[in-house]
């Protein structure tokens, strides 16, 4: 059995991988939030917006964790295709969950199906993230963590979801996003305790990339999107803050409200 390390660099990937979460979390959210006050085009552009940022916040907050994943006796590559459709497998999947709450007439009908959908895409992201790992050797899986894994990525959704529905002060999105954050890295270490690793010494060279070619570059590029994306949000006024203006506007021009 090769001994496995999920922080090989330190504190550095768990801590830097929970931010991530937490930023792709407080950007759905809020984007949730603008989606549920805006009407036709606004809002679907506002969901997808939230959806982009809950998938990214999650695969990057994933794969660097996974920068700090190491096995003794082996090195480490990444199947690119696969990797790339864990990111894609996210993306849509979540954008299911949340259009599913931002146009359901049902609330809790829409919660329901909306947790459950995007809790299942975010474990199935994290094992086709997974699957795409190539050492030298075989990899085996608990059954019991893996499926508490999934339940805990189901609830952690599911929770997300109705804060989007029920929370509208700033410092509560924060709050509930520190916790979600909290919660998809429960469900990502959950998943990886789950995991052994049965090594098979061999001098082959292993197929696919390293991280650092091409994980690394790519999380930054997601994390970078995350950032920018947040800015723009924070500058963008929101319905009550336009309608503000407007009536100020009317009335500077002397035009009854």
């Amino acid at each position: 059995m090769g001994h496995l390390d999920h922080a090989a660099l330190g504190w550095l990937t768990p801590a830097l991988s929970y931010v991530m979460a937490c930023i792709g979390a407080a950007l759905g959210l809020r984007c949730t939030v603008r989606a549920l006050a805006a009407t036709g085009r606004s809002r679907r552009n506002w969901l997808i917006t939230a959806a982009s940022a809950i998938g990214t916040g999650i695969w990057t907050m994933h794969f660097v964790a996974m920068l700090g994943f190491s096995v003794s006796g082996t090195d480490i590559r990444y199947d690119v295709p696969l990797t790339i459709a864990s990111l894609l497998v996210a993306m849509v999947v979540v954008s299911a969950g949340v259009f599913a709450v931002g146009y359901g007439r049902d609330r809790v009908r829409a919660l329901l199906l909306g947790g459950l959908t995007t809790g299942l895409g975010v474990a199935s992201m994290h094992y086709l993230g997974m699957a795409a790992v190539r050492l030298h050797g075989g990899v085996r899986y608990d059954p019991v963590l893996v499926g508490l894994s999934v339940l805990i990525a189901v609830v952690a959704a599911t929770a997300a979801l109705w804060a989007a529905l029920n929370i509208q002060s700033p410092v509560a999105v924060t709050i509930a996003s520190l916790i979600m954050g909290a919660a998809v890295s429960s469900m990502h270490y959950t998943g990886m305790f789950a995991v052994s690793v049965r090594v098979s010494p061999s001098g082959a060279a292993l197929p696919g990339a390293t991280a650092m070619q091409f994980i690394f570059p790519l999380a930054v590029g997601l994390g970078s999107y995350l950032f920018l994306t947040s800015a723009f949000v924070a500058l963008s006024p929101t319905s009550g803050e336009r309608e503000a203006s407007a009536s100020a506007q009317r009335a500077v021009e002397g035009v009854p409200s």
